[in-house]
């Protein structure tokens, strides 16, 4: 069925959840540029307050997710995006006119408090719009604004700190956002059942399917009752350490990479665009797969395993062959994106959407908290050793326990909360 209801569902939402979250991302992951490229010269910035300040965002970012989803999920992931737009742009452009310290920890603060709500509403509104056998491919799509953003601003964001320097890179970089803002409100419904687009036969399939899939999911009273989860808990774990990894990668690669010898800032934009290449291939192809089998757990704890292995053979390597290192930082970095599409399906398939949405807000929330840990402490490390060994071996470990994590959460889960539906095994020798 899901491959014959409303296949313009696909070309109209996917393209501007996708621009949406890029842009997000954009206004999140240039500090790191801004800092390699003169930021903490001109500011006077030490190493370990420019370390405070790269983790500031996820702080802000970790205390409201919940209400986020929450408001998402009862009144409208339209309206909370459409003024998140408008005030991150504003704040993103405003970094960029700074001169106070002072203000700067504010503004990277607030800027995670208003981005904050974007994730999990994105992901409760592609579930009011997606199916089961969709949502892990719905997911990526949303989430390749990460490493595809990453990718084209490593590159951007090098030539303009080069060509205008890093405050108007900033302030370019942030007005996207709001013009997006405009944009999102004119093309977006919040249900099935409100878009103009949609035939009416379309809207009851679509809207009995979903409805289908509620029905065969246990009840659950409240956000306490889903809090207490053992996969809850245990997915939140997982993803904070998980986040550890990925955020301590894309705040300071850039740093890593332009320590190497005769090396400039627009080479480095270039070398740290390549891993995100590969991320977006792999994150295609795990959640292809995922949907298709519908296995989540398989297409994540093996990449985070491989990444981690991958980052300790990096700093076993050291400096002195850089390029047999940055190959295996390619690997990590593609490897660490692969499952968030999986990932993200696990949730809305056993838990009702009542709850569904605020406990991917929390486990969000967690992972914010990981970043928050994450980039910190990679910084931080640097800083007192002068160089990047402790942080890789910090980064390896974390991925480490979150993929045997992912196997502990999830563990015979299926069986436990959704009923009449059968187990990914049963699934995948089916469709065998």
């Amino acid at each position: 069925m899901q491959n014959t209801i409303a296949k313009s569902r696909w070309y109209r939402l996917i393209p501007i959840s996708f621009i949406t979250y890029s842009l997000a991302y954009l206004d999140r992951a240039n500090y790191g540029f801004g800092a390699a490229g003169g930021m903490a010269e001109d500011l006077q910035i030490s190493a370990a307050m420019s370390s405070l300040l790269g983790s500031l965002f996820f702080l802000g970012y970790f205390f409201f997710q919940i209400p986020g989803a929450h408001y998402a999920e009862n009144k409208s992931a339209k309206k909370l995006i459409f003024w998140s737009l408008i005030l991150w742009g504003g704040l993103a452009s405003a970094t960029g006119l700074v001169s106070d310290i002072k203000l700067l920890i504010v503004i990277r603060f607030l800027l995670g408090v208003v981005e904050s709500a974007v994730m999990p509403s994105m992901l409760v509104f592609l579930s009011h719009w997606f199916t089961r056998e969709e949502r892990s491919r719905a997911n990526t799509f949303l989430i390749l604004g990460n490493p595809a953003t990453v990718l084209w601003m490593s590159i951007l964001s090098g030539y303009l700190v080069e060509a205008v320097g890093w405050r108007w890179m900033f302030v370019i970089e942030g007005f996207p956002a709001v013009i997006w803002a405009f944009i999102w409100w004119k093309l977006v419904n919040d249900e099935p059942k409100d878009a103009t687009w949609l035939t009416v036969e379309e809207k009851q399939q679509l809207q009995e399917q979903l409805a289908q899939e509620q029905q065969d999911l246990k009840p659950v009273k409240n956000y306490v009752e889903a809090f207490k989860s053992k996969t809850v808990i245990l997915l939140s774990l997982q993803y904070a350490l998980w986040s550890i990894g990925v955020y301590g990668f894309v705040m300071w690669l850039p740093s890593i990479i332009k320590a190497a010898p005769n090396m400039d800032i627009v080479t480095t934009g270039w070398l740290s665009s390549i891993p995100y290449i590969f991320a977006i291939v792999f994150m295609l192809s795990s959640s292809y797969f995922s949907d298709k089998t519908l296995n989540r757990t398989g297409f994540v704890w093996p990449f985070l395993l491989i990444g981690s292995v991958a980052f300790y053979a990096s700093y076993l390597i050291g400096t002195s062959y850089f390029w047999i290192s940055f190959i295996l930082l390619v690997i990590a970095g593609a490897t660490m994106y692969a499952p968030y599409g999986p990932f993200f399906a696990i949730i809305p398939e056993i838990l009702p959407r009542n709850v569904a949405g605020g406990a991917m807000a929390l486990i969000n929330s967690m992972g914010a908290l990981g970043s928050f840990v994450g980039s910190y402490i990679v910084g931080y490390l640097n800083g007192i050793t002068g160089e990047f060994g402790a942080s890789y071996i910090f980064m390896a470990g974390s991925l480490f326990l979150s993929s045997f994590l992912t196997i502990a959460a999830v563990k015979g889960v299926n069986r436990q909360k959704i009923k009449n539906v059968p187990d990914e095994w049963e699934v995948h020798q089916a469709q065998k």
